[in-house]
């Protein structure tokens, strides 16, 4: 039979699940989009390739785990007081890595799957290898030791004179809300440090206009989309092109890698006109 303060541990179960599962969306967002940059949320759906649609929709994305966040946030601190149960940090720790696993198998088998909106590698000749990888590595293994950490709550957890239970439950408490609050803001930053710059102006900016902005802090263009909204461009003083937000820029991105990940979606534009015109041959 539950002891009362395992029962009230337990009411930090969803809070934990919760956190963990916009930890594991944070995660995905800063390491797959902008760290390694190989997709985007929407990279394989042919009617969203247009660029900005494609930030506006990691922007969405990520807009939606910051609710998630803060709504776990707010949960976690009206029951602060359940931290003291002594088995407060392992409920916490356990469905904490049950939401982050949760998140990447819920995303494997909606996104990668049953939709098809991306990939985890969509430029890869083999996607499924990468899928299934991923949906190992960060999907099933967190999610088993989420379960395992629950199984070994109990009785003796956090017993004796001294608290360790309820400095388990502050600790875990206090690690995964700094995580949250810090991968919030770390999601929307651009990543890199080199001197390479890309640079998406809004709709209703002209090429011309692009092209003057762009001037104005000494970008030399190393590359530009045909529709002038997007532009690859090498700057002396890299901290500048924070000014070009004034001048109309939706995304000042300083890549590691060379133009990221607009790199699959030149490819995806070579590689679509080739079948077509064998389509056409046939």
């Amino acid at each position: 039979m539950a002891t009362p303060t395992t029962f009230a541990a337990k009411s930090l179960a969803w809070t934990g699940f919760f956190l963990g599962f916009a930890l594991g969306g944070f995660f995905d967002g800063i390491l797959l989009h902008q760290i390694l940059q190989w997709h985007h949320l929407l990279s394989n759906v042919d009617a969203a390739q247009d660029m900005r649609v494609q930030i506006m929709a990691d922007g969405l994305f990520h807009a939606l785990m910051y609710v998630i966040a803060a709504v776990a946030l707010v949960q976690l601190w009206r029951r602060r007081s359940v931290l003291n149960a002594p088995d407060a940090g392992c409920v916490l720790w356990g469905m904490a890595l049950a939401g982050f696993g949760g998140w990447h198998i819920i995303d494997a088998v909606l996104s990668h799957w049953v939709t098809g909106i991306h990939r985890i590698k969509v430029d890869s000749p083999q996607p499924l290898r990468w899928d299934l990888a991923w949906f190992v590595a960060f999907g099933v293994l967190p999610a088993l030791a989420g379960w395992w950490l629950q199984r070994k709550k109990g009785p003796g957890a956090g017993s004796g004179s001294s608290p360790p239970g309820s400095r388990r439950g502050r600790q875990a408490a206090a690690s995964l809300g700094l995580a949250a609050l810090v991968a919030g803001p770390i999601a929307a930053l651009p990543s890199g440090q080199n001197d390479q710059v890309t640079v998406l102006f809004a709709p209703g900016v002209s090429p011309g206009q692009a092209f003057n902005a762009l001037a104005r802090v000494d970008a030399r263009v190393l590359w530009a989309d045909p529709s002038g909204g997007m532009w690859a461009v090498a700057m002396p003083n890299p901290s500048a092109a924070w000014g070009l937000y004034r001048d109309g820029a939706m995304l000042v991105s300083q890549s590691g890698l060379a133009l990221g990940c607009f790199n699959w979606i030149r490819a995806a534009k070579e590689v679509r006109p080739a079948a077509t015109g064998s389509k056409a041959a046939a």
